[in-house]
């Protein structure tokens, strides 16, 4: 039941933060943007662990799997995206995000020697395949430039960022490391990371104070940082990384949904067949008893 819990409050909360990065576009720089983002996130959540007192001292070796975990999932994955927005639409870069499921699983057995799950690969197979079915007039209207080449890569960049971030997390669980002590260090590292490319790169730290982008952080770093990255990643320790990454091809069929609520989105029978194709790679994928392939006495996560 708690992964469930946690399944569904990643793919809702995940889902609905497009409506909020959308009022954190414009006047400020994005890095700045991700800078205020998990800097209050990190801040949050570093008093909870005083106020519960949670053990916050881990060894330097620790601590350097902490960082690497939160400079690839809480700052440059972010940044990659960010930038590669600019030159794509947010369909294509919806479509390159799901490849995070086959990445997952592939860099999990590379990584962390977990077995091959064959319903993961095919329900993936099937999610790919309808969010491309979703995205089909954005994928179709792709002139192929020099700028969208750009931005493919930057998206393929993010990804892979985001699945060693995943496996890392994967990684710092099976040492015994606690989700939310690694979650508040690792996104105090991944705060220092984008404002050290902040100063180099000459964006002026400043923020926005109307209502709408004070809001929308306050939304982006409570839940769609503090409660969703626990969630997920908790996720990630309790059916591993392949199959929690599954929720990542759920996040735009919620977007588009709140879509059809607040901007008027319009359904296709291409769009509806998406949505089924999903919805059987979703089952396919969390069936509780998945083919895997025997790899020798390795132990999952």
């Amino acid at each position: 039941m708690l992964n469930v819990i946690f399944y569904c409050a990643t793919v809702l909360i995940w889902g609905s933060t497009w409506l909020a990065i959308k009022f954190q576009l414009g006047t400020i720089a994005p890095v700045v943007s991700i800078c205020w983002r998990f800097g209050l996130a990190s801040l949050l959540l570093l008093g909870f662990c005083l106020l519960r007192r949670l053990p916050l001292r881990f060894s330097a070796q620790d601590q350097l799997f902490i960082a690497l975990q939160g400079i690839s999932l809480f700052a440059l994955n972010y940044l990659c995206f960010y930038l590669a927005e600019l030159q794509i639409t947010s369909g294509l870069a919806a479509v390159v995000f799901s490849t995070i499921v086959v990445m997952n699983i592939v860099n999990g057995r590379i990584f962390l020697s977990t077995p091959l799950e064959w319903r993961v690969l095919l329900g993936g197979g099937f999610g790919l395949c309808g969010l491309g079915l979703l995205f089909w007039p954005e994928l179709v209207a792709v002139h192929f430039s020099g700028a969208v080449v750009s931005g493919l890569l930057l998206s393929i960049a993010a990804t892979y960022l985001a699945s060693l971030g995943n496996i890392l997390s994967a990684r710092n669980q099976r040492a015994g490391l606690p989700v939310i002590q690694t979650n508040a260090w690792g996104m105090s590292y991944g705060t220092l990371c984008m404002l050290a490319v902040a100063l180099a790169s000459g964006a002026p730290l400043q923020i926005d104070t109307s209502p709408a982008y004070l809001l929308s952080l306050a939304y982006l770093a409570i839940f769609g940082s503090v409660i969703a990255f626990g969630c997920y990643l908790s996720l990630i320790g309790r059916i591993g990384a392949g199959r929690a990454a599954y929720s990542t091809l759920l996040f735009p069929l919620v977007a588009l949904l709140l879509s059809t609520i607040w901007e008027g989105y319009r359904w296709t029978p291409a769009a509806i067949g998406g949505v089924l194709l999903i919805a059987g790679g979703n089952w396919l994928a969390l069936l509780k008893k998945p083919l895997a392939v025997p790899v020798g006495n390795t132990q999952r996560s």
